[in-house]
């Protein structure tokens, strides 16, 4: 062991990730007495009753093998069946459709597929933490595209042309967007997918969130004409029929992409939970009233988040997806790390800063609203006290 502790023997790679700025804030609220969290993205609800039933009835069936790599047939086959309704798509469900560990390991796996040392990936700024360090893990280049509050943080295709250089392999999107609740339009999409195009890019489309749209048009990137070829669509179950915990994700791409994918898959995974695939198949199958009214739900504390917020100071749009607010908090004299820290101590609030989803991100606050309705109006009486307190 002498020689070992003469030298380092963590990675480069590793050492150059910087911790989740989401999962220290949830460390410290979790050992706080009478904290109200609006930082963890996770629904209060409970997975549904007849999707809880679903894997337990396979758990008694005896339903604990290994699935084929890909995933059990008969879920590619309802995933198949529900793009397509969805997109007007078809995924075929044998050799296009890979289930996976949730979104997280999609996301992973299909970079790790693809990039070689030195590749550049485009991401948004503000974007979702994983991100960057899937794009590091994977030996590619980030490069942040910065978005505007001016334009609700719609990544435009413009900055995105302004981003590429000969050594860009892939557009990494997250629509809707994690931690803005931006919604690409679809104009937008069909510049980028223009550009995708032009530039012979790959598009890694994150839409774990395209069931919690709000008064707009969630349109997948994949859907544009001549764009499947070119997309990996990656999206799952966590969000829109709260089983964050099942872990069952998925990726959606051309055969010859998804053969690569699968590779890193089988080597690193073998196969994502039995059980909770079944559960999922139940979910996507039967589950649409489930989903619908939690989405309802969400949208009712949406309005109640917003308006709270821009009463009390923190100017704030009005998001269309997902279950984050971001406002501002330009009314204070504080860094985005100080509003958290000193809001989490002072009044039992646990935020994220922007900063932690990239360098645009500062001056701003992530606030979820997955919670429910009356610890979001405590939430946002002890916020407003706080602003009071540190205002300009």
């Amino acid at each position: 062991m002498e020689g070992l502790a003469q030298r380092e023997m963590l990675s480069a790679r590793v050492r150059a990730i910087k911790p989740s700025g989401i999962r220290k804030f949830f460390d410290i609220a979790a050992a706080m007495p009478d904290v109200i969290s609006l930082g963890v993205g996770e629904p209060d609800f409970v997975t549904p009753e007849r999707i809880r039933q679903a894997g337990i009835a396979a758990i008694q069936a005896g339903m604990t093998h290994y699935t084929s790599n890909y995933g059990l047939i008969e879920l590619r086959e309802a995933i198949s069946a529900h793009l397509q309704r969805r997109y007007g798509v078809t995924w075929n469900p044998k050799t296009e459709i890979l289930v996976t560990v949730g979104v997280s390991e999609a996301i992973d796996a299909t970079l790790r597929a693809v990039i070689d040392p030195g590749d550049e990936v485009v991401i948004p700024d503000p974007g979702y933490v994983a991100y960057e360090a899937d794009v590091m893990l994977a030996g590619g280049v980030v490069v942040p595209v910065p978005t505007r509050v001016d334009d609700e943080f719609e990544i435009k295709a413009s900055a995105i042309e302004a981003a590429l250089t000969p050594r860009t392999k892939v557009i990494l999107l997250g629509n809707p967007n994690n931690p803005t609740g931006a919604v690409i339009a679809r104009a937008e999409l069909e510049k980028i997918a223009e550009l995708a195009q032009r530039h012979d890019l790959l598009v890694i489309s994150d839409e774990v969130y395209s069931r919690l749209v709000y008064g707009a048009e969630h349109v997948s990137i994949a859907a544009l004409p001549g764009m499947k070829s070119r997309v990996a669509l990656v999206d799952g179950f966590s969000k829109a029929y709260a089983m964050t915990g099942w872990r069952v994700g998925y990726v959606c791409a051309d055969t010859h992409l998804l053969e690569a994918v699968l590779k890193v898959h089988q080597y690193a995974i073998m196969s994502a939970p039995t059980m909770s695939q079944a559960a999922a198949l139940e979910a996507i199958t039967h589950g649409e009233d489930d989903a619908l009214a939690m989405v309802a739900s969400y949208n009712e504390r949406r309005s109640l988040m917003v308006s709270g917020l821009n009463a009390i100071g923190l100017t704030c749009y009005e998001p269309r997806g997902a279950f984050y607010a971001f406002p501002s908090i330009a009314a204070t004299n504080l860094t985005s790390d100080e509003f958290a820290e000193r809001l989490l101590h002072e009044e039992q609030v646990a935020v994220v800063p922007g900063a932690a989803f990239g360098a645009a991100g500062e001056g701003f606050i992530r606030c979820t609203y997955c919670t429910a309705r009356e610890k979001i109006e405590q939430a946002i009486e002890r916020m407003g006290r706080f602003v009071q307190a540190h205002r300009r």
